[in-house]
């Protein structure tokens, strides 16, 4: 039998972390926002109340709704405060080390039948399980950015994952009103298995002088039909996550194609990240975004 989720802990209140405590709340769950920085436990929470706002003034739900919403979210400064979580997601950084070193300390503050689950967007479920004392009750569940307007949540098995796990997971995301894919725990999983790429592709592009910023993104916008051309996208990202996730493919599937473009190298390794620090392949700092290329 699944456990029927109704209170969600969330580790990491940085844009995916106060996201997904968004839709939670939005949807009627208990939330507990978490972050080793207690600052950006409030600066997550005035951000998911400031986005909320918007919609009211937008008029595309009430203000009651608003505060229902905001009453359910409340901040967990220590992992012993998410002790009555059916469920607790780690948004943290994209980074192994980090996401083992919280889940090897995050489970004994937890119920035995708690679900435990990672938002990462590339790294290996059956890994990140092994470091936590219940890999059978542990599962990805990969929310799109931005959550609250992204459909698709992907859900990743892990090797020990068991079914009612699963089950749950997929109740849970049904519940949010979202769509969820099933994919298998290799690198990068479906989305960003077939995106990143094609974002790396598009830097080989501009790097061999192929194609200026501009003509790429444009080409990719009005050729393919896609809402926003590579390069912005990968702006849009951050640089430094469309290099991580290169770099778990290449080194997980040891296939030359996967090879992050060096000049993506060069913009990460110039503090260029993207929209986040306003400069990247698009220049934010003015009116209107100017290619850096």
């Amino acid at each position: 039998m699944g456990i029927d989720i109704r209170t969600v802990g969330i580790i990491g209140a940085g844009q995916m972390g106060s996201g997904i405590a968004h839709v939670c709340a939005m949807a009627g769950l208990d939330v507990r926002l978490n972050d080793r920085d207690p600052a950006r436990i409030r600066s997550g929470l005035a951000t998911i109340d400031g986005n909320l706002a918007r919609q009211v003034a937008k008029g595309t739900i009430p203000e009651e709704q608003r505060r229902g919403a905001m009453a359910r979210i409340a901040g967990a400064d220590t992992f012993d405060d998410l002790g009555a979580c059916d469920l607790v997601i780690e948004a943290a950084t994209e980074d192994e080390s980090t996401k083992r070193l919280i889940f090897s300390t995050l489970c004994a503050s937890l119920r035995p039948d708690a679900l435990v689950a990672t938002n990462t967007s590339s790294i290996s479920i059956t890994r990140l399980a092994a470091s936590t004392d219940r890999p059978e009750r542990f599962i990805g569940i990969h929310f799109m950015n931005p959550v609250p307007v992204m459909q698709l949540v992907e859900l990743i098995r892990g090797i020990a994952t068991e079914d009612p796990t699963y089950e749950s997971a997929k109740a849970f995301i049904a519940k949010l009103g979202k769509t969820s894919t099933m994919s298998e725990d290799f690198p990068a999983f479906i989305v960003n298995r077939i995106l990143l790429p094609m974002i790396n592709e598009a830097i080989y592009t501009l790097y061999e002088g192929v194609g200026s910023v501009e003509s790429i993104d444009t080409a990719m916008k009005l050729g393919a039909n896609h809402p926003m051309g590579p390069l912005q996208l990968a702006d849009f990202i951050g640089l430094d996550t469309c290099l991580s996730v290169m770099q778990v493919l290449y080194e997980g599937l040891a296939d030359s194609k996967y090879r992050p473009c060096p000049l993506l190298v060069k913009y990460v390794e110039a503090g260029w990240l993207g929209r986040k620090v306003k400069r990247g392949f698009y220049d934010y700092r003015g009116e209107t975004p100017v290619p850096t290329r």
